[in-house]
């Protein structure tokens, strides 16, 4: 237990050595998406722009779903694909990350673990844009505003955290079994469809409920609602908080272990 907190703090250090590095290479990660564009980073505005307005021709006018209570169902299914979406890029994202960086890796005074770190960085910055939609779209029908809004950045550091530990075991792992990157992409899938993002989970049995309750996403989904348009503050869920951080803990650490371990073979898979 003491080294893993030792390896925690360890880690926590080198971000805040490594700090200038790492929004440096988070800053050309963005610049490097948008290399040959005529519009450049403009197009970070207009894919969340048109995916949701595509959803809302879809959903609120086309098959004109029912709102989720007193709540628009677009303002709701967009709640959750916010939280979602910023999750699959960086997850997605870092399984290649360390094989993409490979020239960096193989450098011995490099430190490979904070390539998740960029990779968030880099990831967040579209996630920032697609909340400033997704609060135009909370002004348009005409929802309130709250200071609970300012909650997300909670569940942000939640999703943060638990991307961390995903991203160091998949991006070691990766290294040695080209096939992982592969496998995350059909998990990422199956959790979109186990998590309740377009559809409620009260639908479901208690019992299943409580079986989908147990994926560490749901808590990061519905609380991006409660700060965006439920209003309910994350120790309300006292329950659901220790579980979310009792396995996003163990998910952290098992990832920094596996990635401490193989990191040492990199250059000679590479």
């Amino acid at each position: 237990m003491i080294k893993n907190i030792k390896i925690f703090f360890a880690f926590l250090s080198l971000v805040a050595r490594q700090r200038e590095l790492i929004a440096a290479m988070a800053r050309r990660e963005v610049k490097r998406k948008y290399v040959g564009s005529i519009l450049g980073f403009i197009w970070t505005f207009i894919h969340p722009l048109i995916m949701i307005s595509i959803f809302y021709l879809v959903f609120s006018i086309g098959l004109k779903t029912r709102p989720m209570g007193d709540v628009p169902f677009m303002a709701w299914l967009a709640a959750g694909l916010a939280a979602w979406f910023v999750f699959v890029d960086i997850v997605n994202g870092s399984a290649n990350i360390v094989i993409v960086n490979s020239n960096l890796v193989k450098k011995s005074l490099f430190h490979s673990e904070v390539l998740p770190i960029i990779q968030i960085l880099s990831c967040l910055i579209t996630h920032l844009v697609f909340l400033l939609v997704l609060l135009g779209f909370i002004v348009f029908l005409k929802m309130p505003f709250s200071f609970y809004f300012f909650q997300f950045l909670y569940y942000g550091f939640c999703m943060c955290v638990l991307a961390i530990g995903f991203s160091w075991f998949f991006s070691a792992l990766n290294v040695f079994i080209r096939d992982v990157a592969q496998v995350v992409g059909v998990m990422l899938q199956l959790g979109f469809w186990a998590t309740p993002i377009f559809w409620d989970l009260s639908i479901m049995p208690l019992k299943i409920q409580t079986v989908l309750k147990l994926n560490p996403m749901f808590y990061i989904v519905q609380g991006y609602r409660d700060s965006f348009i439920y209003f309910i503050p994350f120790w309300d869920r006292f329950y659901l908080t220790i579980y979310f951080w009792s396995v996003t803990i163990i998910i952290f650490i098992c990832g920094a272990m596996l990635f401490q371990k193989l990191k040492p073979h990199f250059a000679d898979a590479l």
